[in-house]
C-alpha cells in the first residue's frame, strides 16, 4: 500500500476486571472515555480518501454510515432534480431510476468544477412500499403520519428497498467518459402488532419520523414500533454499507482495468 501512512494502535492497555474491581466505588462506577476505532484500512479506501467523493444526498443518516467506513471528508451535493418517476412502476425500478438520476445530475454538474472533478460519486434513493405495494411517501400531515404507521401495524410486514449508484470518471478516454454501477437492496420489516394507538400518536408527536419515507426511523426512538427485520439493517436506515463498499471496489477496478486494456491496444497500434 505505497504511500499510505499507517497509524499505530492505542499503546495503553485495556482497561482490565481486576484493576476495576479494587478501586473505590465512586472511581469505579466512573464510565472510561470511550476510545475512537481507527480508520478501516482497506486499499480501496486509502486510494480515495484524500481525493474529492461526492455524496450525492442530504441525508445526515447516509453521511454518518459512510463515516462508519472511514469516508468523513465528503462534499455534501445533494440532486436538484424533480423526483417525479411514476409510482406505476415497481419500487425496485422506481429507487434504481431515482438514484441513477441522482447520481448522473450531481457528476454531469461537477465533472468541469473549478475544484476539479469527483473520484466518486455516491448516491442513494429509500422507499418503504406496504404488503400491498403502495410506495409510501413522506408523511403530509400528522393526521396523515398516523394513519401511515397503523397501516403499517395492521400489515405487520412491509418491505424497504433502497438503491445505491456509484460513479467515477474513467481516467482512459472510452465512451461514456465514466464508470457506473449500481444495485438494489431488499429488506423485511415487521411492526408489532400490539403497538399501541397511543404508542403510534406519542411517536408521531417526537416528530422523528416526519421527514422519513414511510414515518419512522429504526435507528432512533422508531425502533420501539419495530418487532424484527429480514435482511440489512442499514438498508432501512438509508444505505447498505457492505454493497456501497463491493460498488466503490468495482467502479475503481473498472477503472484500472480499461486503462490496462487501452494501454495494450495503443502499444499493439
Amino acid at each position: 500500500m505505497s504511500g499510505h501512512k499507517y497509524t499505530p494502535a492505542p499503546t495503553e492497555p485495556p482497561p482490565s476486571y481486576e484493576t476495576t474491581r479494587a478501586l473505590p466505588l465512586h472511581q469505579a462506577s466512573a464510565k472510561p472515555p470511550l476510545r475512537v476505532p481507527l480508520p478501516l484500512d482497506l486499499p480501496v479506501l486509502s486510494s480515495i480518501r484524500d481525493r474529492k467523493i461526492i455524496l450525492a444526498s442530504a441525508s445526515p443518516r447516509r453521511r454518518q454510515l459512510l463515516a462508519q467506513i472511514s469516508l468523513f471528508n465528503l462534499s455534501v451535493i445533494p440532486s436538484a432534480a424533480p423526483e417525479a418517476f411514476p409510482k406505476t412502476l415497481s419500487p425496485f425500478e422506481y429507487v434504481l431510476q431515482t438514484a441513477t438520476q441522482k447520481a448522473m445530475t450531481v457528476y454531469s454538474g461537477q465533472i468541469d468544477s473549478p475544484d476539479g472533478e469527483p473520484a466518486l460519486v455516491i448516491a442513494a434513493d429509500t422507499v418503504v412500499v406496504s404488503q400491498g405495494g403502495q410506495i409510501l411517501e413522506k408523511p403530509k400531515s400528522e393526521a396523515d403520519h398516523i394513519s401511515m404507521l397503523k397501516g403499517l401495524r395492521e400489515s405487520v410486514s412491509h418491505k424497504v428497498y433502497t438503491a445505491v449508484v456509484v460513479m467515477a470518471p474513467l481516467a482512459s478516454a472510452r465512451d461514456p467518459g465514466y464508470a457506473l454501477e449500481s444495485t438494489v437492496e431488499e429488506t423485511t420489516v415487521n411492526f408489532g402488532r400490539d403497538i399501541s394507538d397511543e404508542m403510534i400518536l406519542a411517536y408521531v408527536r417526537t416528530r422523528e419520523g416526519a421527514d422519513k419515507a414511510g414515518g419512522y426511523g429504526i435507528q432512533g426512538i422508531g425502533a420501539i414500533l419495530v418487532d424484527k427485520i429480514d435482511g440489512s439493517f442499514d438498508n432501512v436506515v438509508g444505505l447498505p454499507l457492505r454493497p456501497t463498499l463491493a460498488l466503490i471496489e468495482k467502479v475503481l477496478r473498472n477503472d484500472e482495468e480499461l486503462v490496462d486494456e487501452f494501454a495494450e491496444e495503443e502499444e499493439e497500434e
